[in-house]
């Protein structure tokens, strides 16, 4: 039997959201829930009753008819959530409004900035007010070219207060991958800073600003916000205004604009990495009743919280994150290098601010494992209660190393969604215990399974990643598909009436004992559409990387399936520490811990050194395009990857040759 790695204390179950929000439904329904896979499997045979509980349990401020929750309710797509309902989503966001802080923001250059909500509210009055005299309206769209800060959180803020959809990408971007993605939505309005500071450098956008400016031919204001104080330039455009001057001061209401459920809050985009990115739209309420479910239930994030999440503007944890403004919790911000000036730096900030609830990759947490971080002897992380990481797989090592080196009491959570769905399939709950390697539980409302490729169910075997029934946070389409063509394409080809979520996994199964409950845990081992097929047999790239990071000598690797005599060979590239070299020794010893942990068909035929290892801006290794690369396939849009250059080291290598 399993044993499980961390178990949640009497205390914390008894306090826990999801214990309030089981004896709410139990009040309201009168149904008998003894766990949480009953409570899961009446979420999902009862869609209506439940997201009802959800909207009125997160007291979210609008108004819904309760005979229109769900109309063509067994259509995917096709199914309307809350047709008729009313809200908006920025006063949901700002409905505290008291001098609790409701931002906190650091830099890596020293910046500390706070904000109450009594303040926020105010200076998203004073931009609402600026932008509806421009003529920003409902159902406008307006882009932030931004980095992590407390004017891109402001600019979201008022951008939806008035009903106008936001979309965002960090500053990072090249100039390429900005067009690709805002030359598709035409936005009215965009939001920039003059540049960002990163590992020590600072970086001038300013030219990328103009030239975007220019090229975005709908544009019709620019406005820049003084984020860098080395930098301060006139620009002789009157398109093209600071923050600063282009605010009313005077402000101090806001008149939110009522939205419908399904209108459009955010356009957000894919990775881009097999061509120009999909422009996904989320709606207003599915995403923010999304986004409360897995904050307050699943993350059991409460006003007393203070989270953070490493990332940028242009993932989607950001997204997720800002929606804590609606528990009341503070949020904390954070643009920069996660180890500069040194490797302790989150770890700093968790302990400066106090933080509870702390996001991250699991690539960051390998990459504090390799770098022997030891911040349960270095720091205090007193008020820390939670992980959660995401990005990738989080491996069974990873695991271990969060308890015997980070903090041995928290609840561990590894989550998994993403970009389409802006929100989670699966992911953690702070009253089931932890699992090695596993994410807790499928998120309530989810009907998830895993299939094999004749639709069939499998239960501990690996298979395909599957929603069977429709969810709030499906996108309301993609900008620029009237048909739905490219939509149906992207997630209902594959399965007929079922979302594909291009996932590769399994259900684990844990029978209930005296000290745990039945529990269905899931692991990831990577996307579906890079699983590894030598010989006929299917192999996730999870798996494989689960053991390569083992070794000491590996900073990163990443595995690809080479087209080869009339089959697949699978082929392992490492970046190895600084100063060392690929002996036939480490090939061995890592050929030999894949065989006797996995099995002889995971050993891959070649193992290669490079320099570098191809990633999205979000961090992401990139194993399609490294794929593609080696099979001499083009790679289409690589301005969407942090280091397009690294690319150069997969091509025309000999060692494939033969």
């Amino acid at each position: 039997m399993d044993v499980p790695i961390w178990q949640p204390s009497n205390d914390r179950i008894k306090n826990a959201n999801i214990t309030k929000y089981v004896e709410f439904l139990k009040s309201r329904e009168k149904i008998n829930l003894s766990d949480y896979e009953s409570l899961h499997l009446w979420s999902i045979q009862n869609p209506e009753p439940f997201w009802k509980s959800i909207w009125e349990f997160c007291e979210i401020i609008g108004e819904f008819n309760p005979k229109n929750i769900l109309t063509n309710k067994y259509k995917m797509p096709g199914a309307t959530w809350f047709s008729d309902a009313k809200l908006n989503f920025a006063q949901n966001l700002l409905k505290r409004t008291d001098a609790a802080y409701a931002i906190i923001e650091r830099g890596e250059h020293g910046q500390y900035k706070t904000l109450t909500y009594n303040q926020l509210y105010k200076k998203v009055a004073e931009l609402s007010s600026s932008m509806k005299r421009i003529g920003v309206r409902k159902g406008d769209h307006i882009a932030g070219f931004m980095p992590n800060i407390t004017e891109t959180v402001i600019a979201m803020l008022a951008t939806t207060s008035l009903g106008a959809v936001w979309s965002s990408c960090s500053p990072d971007f090249g100039l390429d991958g900005v067009i690709d993605r805002f030359g598709q939505i035409k936005p009215k309005m965009l939001f920039a800073t003059n540049g960002y500071y990163y590992n020590g450098k600072l970086i001038s956008t300013i030219d990328r600003v103009k030239s975007i400016s220019k090229m975005l031919s709908e544009l019709e204001y620019t406005v820049i916000i003084d984020y860098v104080n080395e930098i301060r330039e006139n620009i002789p455009d009157k398109k093209i205004v600071y923050y600063s001057d282009f605010i009313d001061s005077n402000a101090t209401e806001i008149a939110f604009e009522p939205t419908l459920f399904n209108d459009p809050l955010y356009i957000m985009f894919s990775s881009g990495t097999t061509g120009i990115p999909k422009c996904i739209v989320h709606g207003v309420g599915g995403t923010l009743l999304q986004h409360l479910k897995e904050l307050i239930l699943h993350t059991d994030l409460k006003r007393s919280d203070i989270i953070f999440y490493y990332t940028t503007c242009g993932w989607m944890m950001w997204n997720w994150m800002v929606s804590s403004l609606c528990v009341g919790a503070t949020v904390v911000l954070y643009d920069g290098s996660p180890f500069y000036p040194n490797k302790e730096k989150l770890f700093d900030i968790i302990d400066n601010d106090n933080i509870t609830i702390f996001g991250t990759s699991a690539k960051y947490i390998s990459a504090c494992e390799k770098g022997n971080l030891t911040p349960i002897k270095t720091h205090k992380l007193a008020n820390l209660r939670t992980i959660l990481s995401t990005g990738s797989p989080l491996s069974h090592e990873s695991f271990d190393y969060v308890y015997q080196k980070i903090k041995r009491d928290l609840c561990l959570s590894s989550i998994s969604g993403g970009t389409d769905i802006v929100s989670c399939f699966a992911l953690g709950c702070p009253v089931l215990p932890v699992y090695r390697g596993e994410l807790q539980c499928i998120g309530l409302g989810m009907n998830v399974s895993f299939y094999d490729d004749n639709s069939k169910d499998l239960v501990s075997v690996k298979g395909e990643l599957v929603c069977k029934s429709p969810f709030p946070s499906m996108p309301t389409g993609f900008f620029n598909d009237p048909t739905d063509k490219k939509y149906h394409s992207a997630y209902f080809e594959k399965f007929n009436d079922v979302w594909a979520h291009g996932d590769y996994g399994e259900i684990i199964i844990h029978e209930k004992s005296n000290d745990t409950p039945f529990q269905r845990g899931v692991i990831i081992h990577g996307r579906s559409d890079a699983a590894l097929n030598p010989g006929g047999v299917r192999i996730g790239t999870g798996e494989i990387y689960r053991q390569v990071e083992k070794l000491e000598e590996i900073l990163e690797s990443v595995v690809i399936g080479q087209d080869w005599d009339n089959d697949t060979r699978i082929v392992l590239f490492i970046k190895l520490r600084d100063h060392l070299t690929l002996t036939d020794e480490l090939k061995q010893r890592i050929k030999q811990v894949i065989r006797n942990n996995e099995s002889p068909k995971h050993v891959p035929n070649k193992i290669i050194q490079v320099k570098d290892i191809p990633k999205t801006i979000s961090g992401k290794i990139v194993e399609l395009a490294v794929k593609n690369t080696v099979n001499n396939k083009l790679v289409k849009n690589k301005d969407a990857l942090t280091n397009p250059e690294a690319l150069e080291y997969f091509k025309d290598l000999e060692e494939l040759k033969y």
